[in-house]
Formats: structure tokens, sequence, C-alpha cells
């Protein structure tokens, strides 16, 4: 992946292959910038695994994520069913790493939740360590009314014209317009316009 910047992966699958799961996996930790996973429907399986490559990982209130053992379909004797065997037991290692990361939990109870076919909503991943927090509602900011900049205009219009009224009561006043009232003339012109 090339890039740096912030990124999403939103997250809706029952899961797949564990080797291109694991490719996915990978290409996220490569990553250079933080990788925030959101799940908003489910991550199961082998998309579970996806998920634990996210910096931040952050659940729907109304997700789920599922981890169990790998499976596989196999035939022949009992050398290749022991074969098969074998291979499910790495895979299964393999996918505990990942989970053993980002949640911090042991390996032997990593290895039960996966035995037991394990369900989790957004608070039971939270409090795992699968998932580090559950998705809500940003509240809209507030807008500020658009007459109170008007009023603080206001205000400022008028506190001016008071501090130059009290300066104009000490001038001795002539038949011409002081400078003043010329300035009072000008300030109710703009005061006017507006």
């Amino acid at each position: 992946m090339s890039g740096s910047g912030d990124i999403t992966v939103w997250i809706n699958s029952p899961g797949g292959d564990c080797v291109a799961a694991a490719q996915i996996y990978n290409m996220l930790m490569d990553y250079k910038g933080n990788v925030t996973v959101k799940i908003d429907g489910i991550a199961a399986s082998a998309a579970s695994v996806i998920a634990m490559a996210g910096n931040k990982v952050l659940m729907s209130p109304v997700s789920m994520l599922m981890i169990h053992n790998p499976m596989t379909v196999a035939m022949g004797d009992t050398a290749e069913m022991q074969k098969a065997i074998e291979m499910l037991s790495e895979v299964k290692e393999s996918i505990m790493n990942a989970y053993e990361i980002k949640t911090g939990m042991s390996r032997a109870k990593i290895s039960h939740l996966m035995d037991a076919e394990t369900w989790m909503n957004a608070n039971k991943a939270v409090e795992l360590g699968f998932a580090d927090g559950i998705l809500a509602r940003e509240e809209p900011m507030e807008e500020q009314p658009a007459n109170a900049l008007m009023y603080s205009e206001a205000q400022v219009v008028n506190s001016l014209m008071g501090r130059i009224a009290e300066k104009c009561r000490i001038a001795p006043k002539t038949e011409h317009k002081t400078k003043a009232e010329d300035l009072f003339s000008r300030l109710d012109l703009i005061r006017n316009w507006r």
C-alpha cells in the first residue's frame, strides 16, 4: 500500500479464505499511517483477523465479532487426514498471533474462545480487548446565531461612540462642525448603512 495518511477500513463480512485475510492483515499492519477499523455489521471468522490490524477498532453498538477454529475440506487416507489436522493446527496458531497482539490475552484463553466459536457483541468485544470502543453518533456543533455577531459589532460601535462623545463634551463648541461632530455624522452613516 502506498501513502501514509490515516485510513478507515469498514468491515461487514462473514469471513472467508484465511490466507487472503492474512495478506490483508499484513498489508494493514505494514501501513505507515493510523488504521481505524470500523465494524458496522459483522466481522466473523477470517474478517475478525483483518479487524485486528487496526490501531483502533470500533464497533457499531449493533454489530458482532466472531472467532472460531479454522476449517477445511479434506479427502484421503489416514495419513492425508493427519496432514490436514496438522495444517489446521498451524493455521490456528497463526490466527491466534493476531488475536494475542491485539488483546494481550493468553494463548490458552484465545484457544478456548476459538474452540467454543465465540460470538461477541460490541460491549463484550471491548471487554475482551478485541475492540477499543463503540461507535457513537457525533453531536452536531452548535451554531452561533447570526445576530450574535451583529450584536457584538453594535456593542463595539456604541462603545466607541460613547468614548468620542465624552471627548466632545470637553471641547468648546463653535459655529462650524467640530471634528468629533463630523466623526459622529460618519459613524451614523455607517450604522444606518448596515
